[in-house]
C-alpha cells in the first residue's frame, strides 16, 4: 500500500471514529454534569443534605457502574451483527439484554436499600446524615431499573452506529434533573427562582425535601431518559433495519449467556477500577484535609478530561465490531490500531490542557492556596499517566469489539489492585528503616505504574488477538 493511500485511509477512518466518539463524549459529560448538579444544589440546601447525597452516591454509583459495564457487552454483539448484515439477529439480542437489564436493575435497587443501613453503621456515618442518606437512596432506587433499561437501549443504538441518541437523551436527562432538583430539593421557592413568580399556587406551595428530593429527581430523570429512548428506538427510521422478527421474546439462555460472557468481565473491571479510587481515598484519609481535598480536585478534573479517550474507546468498539462482522479482519486490525493512535493524540491534547489550564481549573474548585498548590502538583504528575491511560482505555475498547473481554478483567485486577494499590501503598507509606513514604505522591506514582502495566498487557493481547483473527481468516 502506498504511503499516500495509507494516509488517506487513516484520515477517513479517524474521521469516522471521531464522528462516533463526539456524541458519546457529550453524553458522558452530560451524565457527569448530572452528578455535579446534584452536589451543587444539595450543597445550597444544607451541609447535611450535601453529606447525605455524597454518602449515598458512594453506595449506589459503583453498583450501577458494574451493571452498566455488564450491559455494555451488547454493543459489540450488535455491531458485529450490523457488520455481517444479520439484521434479524439484532432484535432478539436486544430483547435478551433488556431481560438482563430488568433483573440487574431490580437487584441493584433492592441491594442498595438492603446494604445501606449496615454499611452506614460500619462506616460510622452520623445518625442524622445516615437518616437523610437513606431517604435519598429510597428515591434513587426507584430509578435504577429505568437506568438499566435506558443504558441497554443506548448500547444497542451505539452498536448500530447511531451514537447521537446517547447525547440527545443524556441532555434531556440533565435538563429534567435540573428542573426536578429545583422543585424537589428547594420546593416552591426553587421553582420560583427558576421560572419566576407567575407559577400556579400549587407549584409555589411544594415543600423543600432536600436530599430526599434529590433522590426522587434523579429517579424522574432516569425514567424520562428510558421512556424517551424507548419511543425513539421504536419509531426512528435509523433503526428500521433492526426491526425484523418478533416484537417480543422470552428469555433465551444461549443469548443471555453470550451477553454475560462478553459484558460481565467488563462490569467487574469497571467495578474494580471505581473501587480502586475509593480505596486510595481511604488510604489518604489519615494525611489530613488538605491532602484529601487536593487529591479529590486533581482527580476530578483529570477524570473529566479522561472522558475524551474513554469516548474514543467506546466508539472503537463499534468500528472494530462492525469490521469483524463484515469479515474484514485485516481492516479490523487497522481500525483498532488507528483508534489507539487517535487516543494517543487525545492524550497529548489533554496534557496541553492540564499544563496551560490546570491552575485556572483548580482555582474554580477552591480558593485555598495550599489545596491549589498541591492539586497543581498532582496534575503535573497526571500528565505522565495520560498516555498510558489513553492506551489502556482505547485498547480495551478495541478488545471489546473482538468480544475478548475476559482478559480486560484479569489485567485490570492485576494491574490496578496488584501494581497500582500495592506499589502506591508501599511508596506512600514507606518502609520503616528503609525509606520514608512519599505520601499522596506515592499513591499517584502507583496509579501511573498500574495504568502503564495495564496498557502494556492489553496492547500485547490486542496484537495477538488481531493477528490471530487475521491469520485464521486467511486459511492455511
Amino acid at each position: 500500500m502506498s504511503v499516500t493511500r495509507h494516509a488517506t485511509l487513516r484520515r477517513i477512518e479517524s474521521t469516522r471514529l471521531i464522528g462516533l466518539a463526539l456524541p458519546i463524549l457529550g453524553a458522558q459529560l452530560a451524565q457527569v454534569a448530572m452528578g455535579t448538579v446534584d452536589v451543587a444544589m444539595t450543597g445550597h440546601a444544607s451541609a447535611r443534605d450535601l453529606a447525605a447525597v455524597s454518602v449515598g452516591s458512594s453506595l449506589w454509583l459503583p453498583l450501577v457502574l458494574f451493571m452498566i459495564g455488564t450491559l455494555m457487552g451488547l454493543t459489540p454483539i450488535v455491531a458485529q451483527h450490523v457488520g455481517a448484515r444479520r439484521f434479524g439477529a439484532i432484535r432478539p439480542a436486544v430483547h435478551q439484554a433488556l431481560w438482563v437489564a430488568a433483573v440487574l436493575g431490580m437487584a441493584c435497587a433492592l441491594g442498595v436499600r438492603a446494604l445501606a443501613a449496615p454499611v452506614f453503621t460500619l462506616m460510622s456515618v452520623p445518625e442524622d446524615v445516615a437518616t437523610l442518606a437513606l431517604r435519598y437512596l429510597d428515591g434513587v432506587a426507584l430509578g435504577l431499573p429505568a437506568i438499566a433499561l435506558y443504558e441497554t437501549l443506548r448500547f444497542y443504538s451505539d452498536g448500530m452506529g447511531h451514537t447521537r441518541a446517547s447525547l440527545q437523551f443524556a441532555l434531556l436527562g440533565l435538563a429534567v434533573n435540573i428542573v426536578a432538583n429545583y422543585g424537589l430539593i428547594h420546593g416552591g421557592d426553587g421553582l420560583v427562582a427558576l421560572f419566576g413568580p407567575d407559577l400556579p399556587a400549587s407549584l409555589r406551595a411544594l415543600p423543600a425535601l432536600g436530599a430526599a428530593g434529590c433522590g426522587i429527581a434523579t429517579a424522574i430523570s432516569m425514567w424520562t431518559m428510558f421512556l424517551a429512548m424507548f419511543c425513539y428506538t421504536r419509531l426512528a427510521g435509523v433503526y428500521a433495519r433492526a426491526r425484523f422478527g418478533a416484537a417480543f421474546s422470552w428469555p433465551v439462555p444461549a443469548l443471555i449467556g453470550e451477553l454475560l460472557r462478553v459484558g460481565l468481565p467488563v462490569g467487574v473491571a469497571i467495578f474494580a477500577e471505581v473501587s480502586l479510587f475509593t480505596v486510595i481515598a481511604l488510604f489518604l484519609a489519615g494525611y489530613g484535609e488538605i491532602v484529601i481535598a487536593a487529591h479529590t480536585v486533581a482527580l476530578n478534573f483529570s477524570s473529566v478530561l479522561f472522558m475524551l479517550p474513554l469516548s474514543l474507546g467506546m466508539a472503537l468498539t463499534v468500528r472494530v465490531g462492525q469490521a469483524l462482522g463484515r469479515g474484514k479482519y485485516r481492516h479490523a486490525r487497522f481500525v483498532a490500531f488507528n483508534g489507539v493512535a487517535c487516543a494517543l493524540a487525545a492524550a497529548f491534547v489533554i496534557d496541553l490542557i492540564i499544563l496551560v489550564g490546570g491552575p485556572w481549573a483548580v482555582s474554580l474548585y477552591t480558593g485555598n492556596a495550599e489545596i491549589q498548590r498541591l492539586a497543581v502538583q498532582l496534575l503535573l504528575i497526571a500528565t505522565l499517566y495520560q498516555f498510558s491511560d489513553a492506551l489502556q482505555v482505547s485498547i480495551a475498547g478495541a478488545l471489546r469489539g473482538y468480544k475478548d473481554t475476559r482478559i480486560i478483567m484479569i489485567v485490570t485486577l492485576v494491574s490496578y489492585w496488584g501494581v497500582g494499590v500495592g506499589l502506591g501503598n508501599l511508596l506512600g507509606r514507606g518502609v520503616a528503616g528503609a525509606f520514608e513514604g512519599l505520601g499522596v505522591y506515592g499513591y499517584w506514582i502507583g496509579l501511573i505504574a498500574g495504568l502503564s502495566v495495564a496498557a502494556a498487557l492489553l496492547g500485547r493481547r490486542l496484537v495477538w488477538v488481531s493477528q490471530l483473527r487475521r491469520l485464521s481468516a486467511s486459511g492455511p
